[in-house]
């Protein structure tokens, strides 16, 4: 059981975090960013030809306009070659990412789509196009210099900065792409995000004497069937707050929730409003990494898995996975786990939010992969030294569960493998495997 005694989340948390998980937001800000940028351009060209104008400064304002017009044929080019270049540029690179999702598991498509220089490059690449499209527009037809209305000489050269600031993009997002191509840093990306929310996990005990009450009331789940994506924890605090209760949720994050699925329990007084616990949850087709402390867990294991297949037959990549799983778990040996018990200003616990414990996340990372390491002593040794090295850092109480792994493991080599100096070999823990 933990308490958390850090400061309130923020209320755009839950939403900054669903964003991360689209790709509309980052190209629309762009678009919308290009036309700004547009009116302002358009501003000060109109300025620079008034101020010229009110001189009588005719040559020079003569000179610009042959300036611009030698720009609008550049101009007119990257128009019509950027969304060429934006199809193709995007088509290879989500053949080559399938390809990524389908060697190592359909989940990491995740980590193309929260990625920010993906983002970025989309969303520059969409802004250059609308901005040369927008320039296009402001070049005037007039030639003599006493009647011109605009000379677009400073958008054009915005237009040109843009793309050169895209094929920086562009560089910036092939090495990326490339880079999520590889295990090693798919697997390294995995289990960053996995520390992300380890870290927020609580380091105190639950104080003394602290109870819930009495269960008053229930609350179901109305909406549709998917995945308990996250909770908006500061809306549900604020809620129990006016409410003067105590809120526990029921299904874990990650769950599978129906309409009609019992969602909160309600301690201390008379249950919420429906209205007002809506938009509390955020429900959806996949688990993400926001609040869910075993998802980093489970794709690694899944890394692992697919590696271990006979059609992939990878143990090395089995390995690097198990690195970051005993990375991982000893992150968290120490943190009080099961439980986290959010408060208000006041102190006072408003929300009770149930997370995995030690012996689910052992489970979780181990459970599946034992049971095909057997076959490949290079993931055994990994697994005993992984294993024995928690034992070093966990405390007495939490060590149960990996003794109980290293049991089983060596009890399936004891079955699997005929002969003794290979069982004798594939017992001998080794950090990497096979050094």
């Amino acid at each position: 059981m933990g308490d958390v005694r850090v400061r309130p989340p923020r209320m755009l948390s839950p939403l900054r975090e669903h964003l991360r998980d689209t790709m509309w937001f980052a190209p629309t800000a762009g678009l919308v960013g290009a036309l700004l940028l547009w009116w302002v351009a358009v501003e000060a060209d109109a300025t620079l030809v008034s101020v010229l104008r009110d001189d009588g400064d005719y040559d020079t304002l003569q000179d610009l306009m042959r300036v611009s017009e030698d720009a609008k044929a550049v101009i007119s080019t990257i128009g019509s070659a950027m969304m060429t270049f934006i199809g193709v540029v995007f088509s290879i690179s989500l053949v080559a990412v399938q390809m990524a999702s389908g060697q190592f598991s359909p989940r990491v498509v995740r980590l193309y789509v929260r990625s920010r220089i993906t983002k970025v490059t989309l969303a520059g690449f969409l802004a250059t196009f609308l901005f040369s499209l927008m320039t296009l527009t402001s070049f005037d037809s007039e030639e003599d210099p006493r009647l011109v209305s605009n000379v677009p000489l400073v958008e054009s050269v915005l237009a040109v900065l843009m793309v050169l600031l895209s094929l920086f993009l562009f560089v910036a997002y092939v090495n990326g792409t490339l880079r999520m191509m590889r295990v090693g840093f798919v697997i390294d990306r995995i289990a960053r995000e996995a520390f992300r929310v380890a870290v927020k996990q609580p380091t105190e005990e639950e104080a003394a004497g602290e109870a819930l009450g009495p269960e008053t009331g229930r609350i179901a789940y109305q909406g549709r069937a998917g995945v308990l994506r996250d909770v908006n924890i500061a809306r549900a605090v604020r809620v129990a707050r006016r409410q003067g209760v105590v809120l526990r949720l029921l299904p874990r994050t990650g769950d599978f929730v129906v309409p009609g699925t019992p969602l909160f329990t309600v301690h201390g007084g008379p249950p919420p409003g429906r209205r007002a616990l809506r938009y509390t949850v955020s429900v959806g087709v996949e688990r993400t990494f926001h609040q869910d402390l075993g998802f980093g867990l489970r794709q690694l294991s899944d890394i692992a898995l697919r590696a271990l297949s006979p059609a992939v037959n990878d143990p090395t990549t089995a390995v690097q996975a198990l690195d970051r799983i005993v990375q991982f778990l000893a992150s968290v040996a120490r943190h009080p786990l099961g439980t986290l018990r959010h408060r208000d200003r006041r102190g006072a616990v408003r929300l009770v939010q149930p997370v995995p414990g030690w012996p689910d996340l052992v489970d979780l990372g181990l459970a599946e992969i034992r049971a095909l390491a057997p076959g490949n002593p290079q993931v055994t040794r990994r697994m005993l030294a992984g294993i024995d090295d928690l034992l070093l850092l966990v405390p007495e109480d939490r060590k149960a569960p990996l003794v109980r792994h290293r049991a089983l493991l060596e009890q399936a080599v004891e079955r699997q493998v005929p002969e003794a100096a290979d069982r004798a070999f594939a017992l001998l823990p080794d950090r990497q495997g096979i050094g």
